[in-house]
């Protein structure tokens, strides 16, 4: 009896000490504290819900500050460092809500880009700022950092923000792979701070576009049309080859993209067999002109042969002689992967 009396007893005390201790963290002893700004933040939130406009928007404001502040009161009352460093974990807590009050609050997802990239400079000053003032509260006067925590500040400090310079351009990257996305088919072998996780695009997806859409444009042109009217065609090639190429860069899949700017379209005409002199290869070249790890760059090939066939004309009658004409017929290869080099030259 004694012993479940003595468990009860200490099961009772345990309570008591986790009530006190979450009583303790919640209620303030006094007045001024951290919780009572953190509450105050809570509070002028709750208000700012119910307002609109501009009272709406500086309610909130002041509601950022109360947390910035009480979070910032909270984790240096016994901070806890880093390893490695003398930041404290609150430095970087309270930088986070620095970044995210100027940068993202006023946007639908607050991990703006801003608010990564400056995340790290912003709790290194906050680290830095404290070394610039002797005592607490309202006794703290200015003073200049010994010169052994000199160069800690200015480590950390150069540190953080070069830190920020690597955040910053990997979003640079991401942002260049997002609108040219034909640079994911390049070679990224001999780059000094680029490295490729995923295995290379054997064709650049907007290249093969372009003449994947080409391809029924140019047979419209030319399929079942009479010879001499394609010949003259022919003739006319880069000019034909431009309007239609420009019009494919105008559609719904490029005309947002940043890259259409870096692609140029051109034709090759020669002639397979001379001995056949109605015969002839053409050759729609998709050529990047952007950026390559290659200074001669690359461009992309489909080769369509254009031959003549003969068509009846009159088939209804069995008094006359069938009479016939020549129109064009074209069939047109594959997508060529990306070849390194100078085009062809026009002939």
């Amino acid at each position: 009896m004694n012993t479940l009396f003595k468990d009860l007893l200490g099961l009772t005390n345990f309570v008591s000490d986790i009530y006190a201790g979450i009583k303790k963290f919640f209620v303030p002893e006094r007045a001024y504290a951290w919780q009572t700004l953190i509450y105050l933040s809570i509070f002028s939130w709750i208000i700012s819900y119910f307002a609109t406009g501009s009272i709406r928007d500086t309610i909130a404001f002041f509601g950022w500050l109360f947390l910035i502040a009480g979070t910032a009161w909270y984790t240096t009352d016994d901070p806890a460092r880093i390893p490695g460093t003398y930041m404290p974990v609150g430095a970087v807590i309270t930088g986070f809500l620095v970044s995210v009050f100027a940068f993202g609050h006023n946007d639908k997802n607050v991990l703006t880009t801003n608010t990564i990239v400056f995340w790290p400079t912003i709790s290194a000053l906050i680290t830095a700022i404290p070394e610039f003032f002797e005592g607490s509260g309202t006794d703290a006067k200015t003073q200049i950092p010994k010169p052994e925590d000199r160069q800690k500040i200015v480590v950390l400090v150069a540190s953080s923000m070069l830190l920020s310079c690597w955040i910053q351009f990997y979003f640079v990257v991401n942002n260049w792979v997002a609108e040219y996305p034909s640079l994911l088919s390049d070679d990224f072998k001999r780059s000094t701070f680029v490295i490729r996780t995923e295995s290379p695009l054997k064709v650049s997806p907007n290249g093969a576009a372009i003449l994947k859409e080409m391809q029924p444009k140019v047979e419209r042109e030319i399929n079942k049309q009479p010879w001499s009217q394609v010949e003259r065609w022919l003739q006319n090639a880069n000019a034909n080859i431009a309007n239609i190429g420009q019009k494919v860069l105008q559609e719904k899949r490029l005309k947002d993209k940043e890259e259409k700017n870096l692609w140029r379209i051109e034709p090759r005409i020669t002639n397979p067999n001379p001995r056949k002199k109605d015969e002839y290869n053409l050759d729609i070249l998709s050529i990047w002109t952007g950026p390559s790890s290659d200074p001669r760059g690359y461009y992309l090939r489909q080769s369509c042969q254009i031959r003549p066939i003969a068509e009846s004309t009159n088939r209804g009658t069995t008094q006359k002689p069938e009479q016939t004409s020549l129109i064009a017929e074209i069939e047109c290869g594959p997508i060529s992967k990306p070849i390194v080099g100078v085009p062809p030259a026009q002939r």
